[in-house]
């Protein structure tokens, strides 16, 4: 066996400065701490008993009429239905209906009926029956039928104006 061999005294200390200055800045940043929760504290008793400062407990007393609240509501309604309409593959089909023949120059969503009227400026008739094989060729559309079409006498080109409704496909 091997012999042990213990030492019993202890490692002389180092010097004592280093942990009395992290004691002094700890004490110092607790104090700065305690001034500002203080000043916080008093600011904020101060903004309620001016009350402003709103808190969970006081309630506004703004009341609103039923009949404006119920308009409110619907308009809040109407805003839901546009924002719900599929206008990512709206935008889609019409983009890829386009020719440099027909000029789009009117986009009319009807989010109640969840149709789209599109005012369209064809140079030729043949061109406008193109777009509208392509409106129907689109994913996003369905139902496409022409509501009405003019010739342009006033122009010299005399383009052809027309109008054409269609349903939004709901997209899945």
């Amino acid at each position: 066996m091997k012999r042990v061999e213990l030492d019993y005294l202890a490692p002389a200390r180092g010097p004592i400065w280093p942990g009395l200055i992290v004691l002094a800045v700890s004490l110092v940043v607790a104090g700065a701490l305690m001034a500002r929760y203080r000043d916080t504290h008093n600011e904020l008793a101060r903004l309620q008993a001016t009350g402003k400062l709103v808190s969970p407990e006081r309630r506004p007393q703004v009341s609103l009429s039923k009949e404006r609240l119920e308009a409110e509501v619907k308009s809040a309604e109407s805003v839901v239905r546009e924002l719900s309409l599929p206008w990512a593959s709206l935008i889609q089909a019409i983009e890829q209906s386009s020719t440099r023949e027909v000029a789009l120059l009117q986009l009319q969503p009807d989010p109640e009926t969840r149709t789209v009227k599109l005012t369209a400026e064809a140079r030729t008739r043949e061109a406008m029956f193109d777009y509208l094989r392509r409106l129907g060729s689109a994913k996003g559309l369905a139902e496409i039928h022409v509501v009405s079409h003019q010739l342009q006498r006033e122009d010299p080109q005399h383009p052809i104006q027309f109008s054409v409704q269609a349903s939004l496909r709901s997209a899945r």
